[in-house]
């Protein structure tokens, strides 16, 4: 391997695997590069070259941390994150790093875990009620699936089976995190707000032209074409999954801020805070698919949450469909928010259902106690004959 090569091959390597993950080691190496210039006067392969030819490799990582403790005021998990790249690139580039002696030599900073805020279905039922139609729709098929942002993201029309029942959403493994394909099946709520935010995006709407000619503008009503391999919540053709996530977390972030809701996560403030990690939010579009494993899980299925949200290994993965619907039949009012003839219906359902078993209950109370009388009905006629067949056999005793 020539020197300049190092970085570009293993950047080739990881993107074999995973664009997106190719892009963010690609910002990270970067910082490496920085650094290598900055205290070495030299670019990250030429580094990389050094350390192979004899430098301790253990020093230069040290090195790096501190260029980016005071330099880019990082995180302790995202600093971790960028130093262990570059050890993964130097473990690429051929060089023995052992796991031991980097742990006794490279000190990083203490990871700070953080309490995640908890949502309640009434915040969720006020966001909801806050957003426009496109962030609304996503909003509540977080809410009620628990998909990751992006996978929900990726979803195109033809992914969506309209006319199952329940209606379903089939992932593709190209998109999700653990690369496997899964089906999601989503509640009659928001499988009506689905089928609403399709039919409004490709609504007849009024479009002006203007004659450059001329300069007169002239309208006319024009209905987008419907294309099966469009992302569902791309308001146009031809965006991509991640203008799109952003595009939608600033409309959310400003329902936060309109609710009050959006609250700021608390770093220690000094003079080399980042203000980058100012504007994390308590509640971000991750919290909904806390909300999703949390209620599942308080419900009793605790399994079954975990295959819902798409965590690899769960022992869901082997039950049939089937027996994934009925499953799912038991949960969806607890993953319905603003459906309200149905809450009610289901609700009706269920209190018809006490009704009966009550009714049940009281026909057997009612059956033990005959039972009870007749008994001891019997037990007194028993009694009463022993006692006369007790006065039969005085006289012949006498």
């Amino acid at each position: 391997m020539q020197v300049q090569s190092y970085i570009q091959s293993y950047i080739q390597s990881v993107e074999c695997t995973n664009h997106l993950t190719a892009e963010i080691y690609s910002k990270r190496i970067k910082k490496f590069n920085a650094f290598a210039e900055s205290e070495y006067k030299v670019s990250a392969d030429k580094l990389i070259e050094i350390i192979k030819n004899g430098k301790d490799p253990y020093n230069a990582i040290n090195k790096y941390v501190y260029y980016l403790k005071y330099n880019h005021n990082l995180s302790p998990l995202s600093l971790k994150q960028e130093v262990i790249t570059v050890k993964n690139l130097l473990e690429y580039s051929d060089m023995e790093i052992s796991p031991r002696k980097f742990k006794l030599k490279v000190k990083l900073p203490k990871i700070i875990r953080k309490t995640k805020q908890p949502l309640s279905k009434e915040d969720i039922i006020n966001i909801l009620n806050s957003c426009e139609i496109r962030l609304k729709t996503y909003v509540m098929l977080l809410a009620s699936t628990g998909m990751r942002a992006t996978e929900a993201l990726s979803i195109r029309i033809k992914d969506l089976d309209l006319d199952s029942n329940p209606v379903k959403i089939q992932l593709r493994g190209e998109v999700t995190k653990t690369k496997v394909d899964r089906t999601i099946f989503l509640t009659d709520e928001v499988s009506k707000q689905l089928k609403a935010w399709i039919d409004y995006k490709h609504r007849a709407r009024r479009v002006c032209h203007s004659d450059t000619i001329s300069g007169k503008c002239t309208t006319s009503m024009r209905t987008p074409e419907k294309n099966e391999s469009d992302l569902i919540f791309a308001a146009r053709e031809s965006i991509s999954v991640h203008n799109v996530y952003i595009n939608l977390c600033l409309g959310f972030e400003r329902v936060l801020d309109r609710l009050h809701m959006g609250q700021k996560e608390e770093f220690n403030v000094n003079h080399t805070c980042n203000k980058k990690h100012h504007r994390r939010r308590c509640i971000t579009l991750h919290s909904f698919r806390r909300f999703v494993k949390t209620t599942i899980s308080d419900l009793g299925y605790g399994d079954f949450s975990e295959y819902f949200i798409g965590h690899s290994g769960s022992t869901y993965y082997r039950k049939t469909e089937k027996q994934i619907v009925e499953m799912f039949k038991k949960i969806e009012s607890h993953l319905t928010f603003l459906d309200y003839p149905t809450l009610e219906r289901k609700g009706a359902d269920v209190h018809a259902k006490l009704d009966t078993l009550e009714q049940e209950n009281q026909r057997l109370r009612h059956s033990d106690q005959l039972k009870e009388d007749a008994l001891a009905t019997l037990s007194d006629q028993v009694m009463k004959l022993m006692v006369e067949v007790q006065e039969l056999k005085k006289p012949h005793q006498s």
